[in-house]
């Protein structure tokens, strides 16, 4: 498929941090988005939380299944925008590595270890992910990913965070959150993208913990009118069925929303290139109803599954999990890997270390550690 003239070209790309030779099959992006599969850190996020901790149930959503559909879904618009698939997939497949085990609740604990040190964000992590902790070529740490990629995984941004990388990396990844302009269209997408993947599985995943009721679900306009579109076409149908038929229309529906809203807002603003699309404001979005829907849909799972009182012993457990590995590690009484333990900046180096930790190894440390096993 020819790519629209906005898209983000691979002959275009603003190239990689260490020059490298072309490969003579795949351009930057395809190059990016296998690298970052291959990567340890993606791998690791098959036992990372999403809502639900990984042990509590084998088919909750991980961050590698999240991952997983917000590339589909991206990949699905892109195609009908004509962007760039393959940015799109590297984006998405990359822009929780850097999340930490327990999902927000252990972000947060490890950002309150870090308050004194700089803080601690999960975007800026994914980046540190890619451009220095993943250690596979000889030639330099990190992945060595392209520019355009690296710009999509920055999602947020602190504004001394983003100083502090301007500084490093003049005109790079971070001057959009100096300047206030917009990422490339690719990453508008995945960031939307991302919004829609976990808003739809995050329901579903709450219905099948029991911690929500569909019934519960009538008061959000954006489930319940699928719902009784579902019930009305489908008389007879029963139990999930009738979650998933909803669930899939509600999809569906939020995906031709982004197109058609996006198609709008490009036709107003017509940029001729994709650096004249960073210039235009927020082009990938939804429709002021839909992001209205999107917004209360939001409203109802915070309310009644990430504040649900099971959730939250859940999340109290993992953050004092977090923050009793930072003390254990920075104490020195418990030993990490050299890479991380002879390292000047000690403080970082076990937020580094925590943070690629999967649940199930931050909970066998925390037991080596304090001798307390997670459910006691």
């Amino acid at each position: 498929m020819s790519l629209a003239p906005y898209a983000s070209d691979p002959s275009r790309t603003r190239g990689r941090r260490h020059a490298e030779t072309p490969a003579p099959t795949r351009d930057d992006f395809q190059r990016d988005r296998d690298r970052i599969v291959h990567s340890t850190a993606f791998r690791r996020l098959v036992y990372k939380t999403q809502v639900f901790v990984n042990h509590e149930g084998d088919l909750f959503r991980t961050r590698l299944t999240h991952s997983l559909e917000v590339a589909q879904l991206g990949r699905s618009i892109a195609r009908a925008l004509g962007l760039n698939e393959d940015l799109v997939e590297a984006i998405a497949l990359a822009h929780d590595l850097g999340h930490t085990p327990f999902g927000h609740a252990g972000q947060d604990a490890l950002d309150d270890c870090m308050k004194a040190h700089g803080g601690f964000e999960h975007n800026l992590q994914s980046l540190r992910v890619v451009d220095r902790l993943e250690q596979r070529y000889p030639q330099y740490d990190g992945l060595n990913l392209s520019f355009e990629t690296r710009e999509g995984i920055l999602k947020h941004c602190s504004r001394a965070n983003a100083e502090r990388l301007e500084r490093r990396e003049p005109g790079g990844v971070a001057r959009r959150f100096v300047d206030r302009t917009q990422p490339s269209l690719e990453a508008q997408l995945c960031n939307l993208a991302d919004e829609i993947a976990y808003n739809a599985h995050d329901i579903d995943d709450g219905v099948r913990s029991g911690l929500l009721r569909i019934e519960a679900l009538v008061e959000v306009d954006l489930f319940e009118r699928f719902r009784r579109e579902t019930l009305a076409d489908h008389p007879q149908l029963q139990g999930r069925r009738i979650l998933y038929e909803a669930i899939r229309r509600m999809l569906s529906a939020q995906v031709y929303d982004v197109i058609d809203a996006t198609r709008a807002g490009l036709e107003r603003a017509a940029p001729f290139d994709a650096d004249a699309a960073r210039r235009s404001g927020p082009l990938v979005v939804f429709s002021d109803a839909m992001r209205a829907q999107s917004a209360s849909l939001k409203r109802f799972l915070f309310d009644n599954l990430y504040r649900h009182p099971q959730v939250m012993r859940t999340t109290q457990r993992a953050q004092q999990v977090v923050r009793e590995l930072f003390d254990g590690y920075l104490g020195g009484e418990a030993g990490m890997p050299p890479d991380f333990a002879q390292r000047v900046d000690r403080h970082r180096a076990v937020a580094d270390y925590i943070a690629g930790m999967t649940d199930r190894f931050a909970m066998h440390e925390h037991e080596r550690l304090t001798g307390r096993r997670w459910m006691a």
